[in-house]
């Protein structure tokens, strides 16, 4: 591992200890869960402080729809979890983390490999943080762009993502269950 990105999220999760040890398996996994196997999705590389995935979708033979671009469903999977893997993951155990809505726009045919940057700087994580012990619950909106190959944007991923504190006795569920 060398610089700011983990080349290898494997070697890292063996070697340190990630802040929401509950993750631990799940990010060893990734990389071997069923849906993302069959839509050719992979991690490249993740931050050792958790604020960035790098995430990538190939296209194979068996991923390519009727006009041999990617799937847009392959396009939205490949940006799902990880705004809520970065805020989870870097705000602990005392938060409830939901994904509450996400929209993407396909702006060009996806075609060859993918890129999805996922990002969340440390001071934007501290205000979130803040907001939320002060307000007991909140939600927060993130962008992302997936780019193909040859540095065109291909789709705009925007996500709500919402957070509770679970010192917060009057805060309700995203769907308004407390």
């Amino acid at each position: 591992m060398h610089g700011p990105l983990c080349l290898d999220p494997f070697m890292y999760i063996n070697s340190h200890r990630m802040p929401n040890p509950k993750f631990v398996n799940l990010i060893k996994k990734i990389n071997w869960y069923p849906p993302y196997l069959g839509m050719g999705i992979r991690v490249t590389s993740f931050r050792d402080d958790f604020t960035r995935f790098e995430v990538e979708l190939r296209a194979r033979w068996y991923n390519r729809n009727l006009f041999g671009t990617h799937f847009g469903g392959s396009l939205y999977a490949m940006s799902d979890p990880f705004f809520v893997f970065i805020v989870t993951m870097n705000l602990g155990s005392d938060y409830i983390v939901w994904d509450k809505s996400a929209t993407i726009d396909f702006l060009k045919p996806a075609k060859g490999t993918i890129l999805g940057i996922f990002e969340i700087s440390k001071s934007r994580l501290e205000e979130i943080r803040a907001e939320s012990d002060t307000l007991g619950k909140s939600t927060y909106h993130f962008e992302a762009e997936l780019i193909d190959e040859v540095g065109t944007v291909v789709a705009h991923v925007r996500k709500e993502v919402y957070v509770r504190s679970k010192s917060s006795s009057t805060a309700a569920s995203p769907h308004g269950a407390a």
